[in-house]
């Protein structure tokens, strides 16, 4: 439990200074670096490449996490990327940051730290049943290409909301295969782990993943696309993980309550964060960057 834990924070605090880097970085770019000019660019930039090295970093210790732990338990506490944001946002690059935010961010952890101690996650299996697996994907993967295709018409929240979402629920399964990829390395090394179809739909889940997640930012508010990808996530693979993976949650009616009424209490913080966390970096930049 506290290898899975420590990882998993590991991984949102590593999210969070790519998220950060890549947009320092990014933010004051004078107007003539266009196209292939703004990569050559980029990738002369040490912070830029910062970023990177630290979404490498927050995928490695992400699947030493799921590995080692329960997908229920890692990924609810990749919620705390918002947090580190924040908390980066105030201290390296010394934006405001209104008293609201920092209210949500701890209710947020309040409301986390609740819910993984009154549900208990447990148990689990290293793979999956192949019939379960066929029918978590049918349902998961039909409902991904049905939002996609859902999101190409209509108002631009509208539009972000169900581009974000469809992405949530790619990464939630991304998480799966992860889980399952690190224990087929694990157990029977690199060349059995190529042989089976688990690393393949990781890799095709990431650019699709990264593709509508792209989607969400761009046709509408960062405020309604944020709190979905952040709270879909979770939700999602705490499904997949009873249903794939077989982990158990505690028996007792009264710590289930507490357990969902908590993680509806975490996804109201993440939505107050989104919304009153400072929304650019471009007033507040310091002069060394």
């Amino acid at each position: 439990m506290t290898v899975t834990v420590l990882f998993a924070l590991a991984a949102a605090l590593a999210n969070a200074v790519h998220l950060m880097t890549q947009h320092v970085a990014s933010v004051g770019v004078a107007n003539s670096h266009r196209r292939w000019m703004l990569v050559k660019f980029l990738i002369t930039q040490p912070l830029w490449l910062l970023g990177w090295a630290a979404a490498a970093a927050g995928f490695a210790f992400q699947a030493v996490a799921l590995h080692s732990g329960e997908l229920s338990i890692v990924q609810p506490l990749l919620v705390t990327e918002l947090v580190f944001a924040l908390v980066l946002r105030r201290f390296w690059v010394h934006q405001h940051v209104a008293k609201t935010a920092w209210s949500a961010a701890l209710l947020t952890c309040a409301a986390l730290a609740v819910f993984l101690t009154a549900a208990e996650p447990h148990g689990g299996r290293l793979q999956p049943d192949v019939t379960d697996w066929a029918l978590a994907l049918a349902v998961f993967g039909g409902a991904v290409a049905l939002l996609a295709f859902m999101a190409r018409w209509g108002s631009p929240v509208r539009r972000a909301a169900l581009y974000a979402t469809a992405a949530s629920i790619t990464w939630a399964l991304m998480a799966a295969f992860i889980k399952v990829t690190t224990n087929l390395l694990a157990a029977s090394g690199p060349v059995a782990m190529l042989e089976h179809w688990p690393i393949y739909a990781l890799v095709a889940s990431g650019v699709v993943g990264s593709v509508l997640q792209q989607a969400a930012l761009q046709v509408g508010p960062l405020s309604v696309s944020q709190p979905l990808i952040v709270v879909v996530d979770p939700a999602v693979a705490i499904v997949l993980s009873v249903w794939i993976f077989d982990e158990r949650f505690t028996v007792s009616l009264a710590q289930k309550t507490v357990a969902g009424v908590a993680f509806c209490v975490m996804a109201l913080g993440v939505i107050v964060l989104s919304r009153t966390a400072p929304s650019d970096l471009t007033r507040s930049l310091p002069a060394k960057l």
